[in-house]
Parts: structure tokens; sequence; C-alpha cells
């Protein structure tokens, strides 16, 4: 809807308030400078007003070398704006500069004030495009993080209790297959929050957007994106470990009784990001829920002290297997550790 305003305003400044001779260029510019945030419409209106005026420029030369002969003229341009369409510096808006040609080439004028007219019209699209976009609903894509990122703890919670439930059942290690499989899912949802926080980044630069309207709460930090990244390691780390345990015969397991202590590490660690998804949701009585959180990781960290003792008590030959679990489990309870 921003985008069909932008145009139509352009059209009526450029063909009915100027009566403009290519008064369509005004609104075809103005549309495509309504883009997903206000710093994407200042690059995206240099890329296109450059590439837009290089091709008016091109083309009106070419008309006026071959005296207007319109076949002879697109010979000489079209191939030439095609190929410095794909320069990288210009992105996606390299193809406007071989359709702004073709526009040129077929209205088959090429005097110096027809090539300033098309000029005009194209900065009256980019400015209005781009004053459409800063000022009316500016995008400022700052929910999506928070969003994103209690989707990729609450999944992580998951994951966690699934793991800590199965491992207790007779056999269960023979489950890791599937608890390695969701494990690798956090990383798509990881790579979601990355993709969110460019977003919100790029959405506040030149923004008016947070002094016009509310906008909502702030996103989390950034170090909790890191932060939630290296528990999803630790997290990948151990459903690894287990799947090898389960698919190598020749190296001997860890003791049941380890395992089982295992599991309650785990299960105390999804305990802590369940509470964890409830603390970035902005849920009411954030000092409880803290009060909880610190309580569920002092019990992880006691269970973690149950489970190093146990495998001090392993034998030999389950060192390497038990080892590489204990490590990582360690490893995953100390980034759960409260920040705030």
């Amino acid at each position: 809807m921003k985008a069909a305003g932008a145009a139509i305003a352009a059209w009526a400044v450029s063909g009915w308030w100027f009566q403009a001779p290519m008064a369509l260029l005004a609104p075809w510019t103005a549309i495509a400078m309504v883009g997903s945030t206000v710093y994407q419409s200042v690059r995206t209106g240099i890329q296109q007003f450059a590439i837009i005026a290089l091709g008016t420029v091109w083309a009106s030369a070419a008309m006026a070398s071959t005296q207007d002969r319109t076949m002879v003229a697109m010979l000489l341009t079209l191939p030439f704006m095609m190929l410095l369409g794909n320069y990288r510096r210009f992105g996606s808006q390299g193809i406007y500069g071989a359709t702004t040609a073709l526009f040129v080439i077929t209205g088959g004028v090429s005097s110096t004030s027809t090539v300033g007219h098309r000029l005009l019209e194209t900065l009256i699209g980019a400015v209005i495009g781009l004053l459409v976009n800063a000022f009316v609903l500016p995008p400022v894509h700052l929910r999506s993080v928070r969003d994103r990122l209690v989707r990729l703890v609450r999944e992580t919670a998951d994951v966690l209790g699934t793991t800590a439930e199965e491992l207790r059942e007779e056999d269960g290690v023979e489950k890791s297959d599937s608890w390695h499989h969701s494990a690798g899912g956090l990383t798509v949802s990881l790579q979601n929050v990355s993709e969110a926080r460019r977003w919100a980044m790029e959405g506040s630069r030149w923004n008016p957007g947070g002094r016009l309207r509310r906008v909502g709460p702030m996103p989390p930090p950034f170090a909790e994106d890191m932060r939630w990244g290296r528990v999803c390691t630790r997290v990948l780390a151990l459903t690894r470990t287990l799947k090898t345990i389960s698919e190598d015969t020749e190296l001997p397991p860890p003791s049941l009784d380890f395992l089982r202590l295992l599991s309650d590490v785990l299960s105390r660690a999804g305990h802590i990001c369940a509470i964890e998804t409830e603390l970035l949701t902005g849920s009411s009585g954030t000092g409880a829920l803290r009060e909880r959180r610190d309580a569920a990781f002092t019990e992880a960290w006691r269970a973690l002290g149950s489970l190093t003792d146990t495998f001090h008590r392993q034998e030999p030959s389950a060192a390497a297997a038990g080892g590489e679990l204990l490590l990582e489990a360690r490893r995953l309870i100390t980034e759960l550790a409260p920040s705030t």
C-alpha cells in the first residue's frame, strides 16, 4: 500500500502537475524505492538513480549518433547496459539501466531537454518513494528478534527435555540419531535469529520511526544471540557424542548410572531453558522467574557434581566416551549460567 501510494503521488507530481513528457518514470521509480527498511530505500535510490541516469544518457547518445534509428541504437545500447547491470555495485537495480534505455530508444526523441526531463522525473520518483517509506509507518523490524530468540530457546528446551527423558529408558541411547537430528535443527533457528538481528540493525539506520511512533520494547542484546549460539553448539556436541556411542560397537559405552545422571543434568538444563523462555517473553513476575532460574542452575550444577563423581568411578575402558560427555555437559551448564 505504501508503494502504491508513493507511485500515485509521484504520478500526481510529474504527470498531472508538471505534465512531464515521460511521467511514467516517476511512479515506476517510486515503487522500487519503497523497501523493507529506510536504509535500504536510500541505498536503492542511489543505485537506481545512477543506473537509470546512465541508461538514459547512453541511450540518448546512441539515438543521437545513429540519427534516431531505433534498431541500430538498440544494438549499441542493450548489450552494454545488460552487462553493466550485473555489476555488483548496482545490486538488484542493475536491470533498470536496460529498461530505461528501452524507454528512451522507443520514445524516439534524443534532445537535451528530453534527457533532462527523464532524469528529473526519475529524481522526483526517488525522492517521493524515499519520503513515503521514511515517514509513513517506517519499518523498524524490532519485534522479530525477540520472537525468534524465544523460539530458539524453547526448541533448545524441547531437545534437552526429550533427550533426557528417552535417555532414562532401556537402550535409550539407540534413539540418539533422532536427538542429533533435532539438535541440528537448532542451527536453522539460530540462523533465523541472526537474520532478524540484521534486519533490526538495518531497520534502525537513518530511521525516524523510533521518534514518530511507538515501536515496542527493544530486542534482547546481541550478547544473548552469542550465548544461545554457544548453548546450541554444546547441545549438538552432546547428541553427536551419544550418536557415536550408539553407532560405534567397539567403543565401550558409559555405565547405566552415568547415563542416568547425565539424563538428570540434561533435564535440569532443559528446565533452565524453559524458564529463560518465560524471561525473554517478558512475562510478569520477572523477579520470581529469576529466583527460579537461579535455583534451577544450582540444582543443575549439583547434578553435574554427581555426574563427575560417577565418572571417576568408571571403568578405564569407558573413560573416553564418558569424559567427552562430561566435558560437554559441563560446558553446557556453564553457558546456561545466569547472565542477568
